[in-house]
């Protein structure tokens, strides 16, 4: 049986970039491993945005209706 795919979780990606945030401000992180974690963020922000705005639109049509 296939692995079911997870879906995207807000509060997960969250917490994932506070993780990032923090290895980019330790000063041991290279600078290779510090564009990994910011092209990672970015690809991060980008799924939370989508998020929110899907959120926002659902709430704007409970509004209107």
């Amino acid at each position: 049986m296939p692995a079911k795919k997870k879906g995207f979780n807000y509060q997960e990606a969250v917490a994932e970039l506070e993780k990032i945030a923090a290895k980019v401000e330790d000063p041991a992180t290279g600078l290779d491993d510090i564009d990994k974690y910011i092209s990672e963020a970015g690809r991060l922000v980008a799924e939370c945005r989508r998020y929110l705005r899907t959120a926002r639109e659902k709430t704007d049509s409970i509004e209107t209706t």
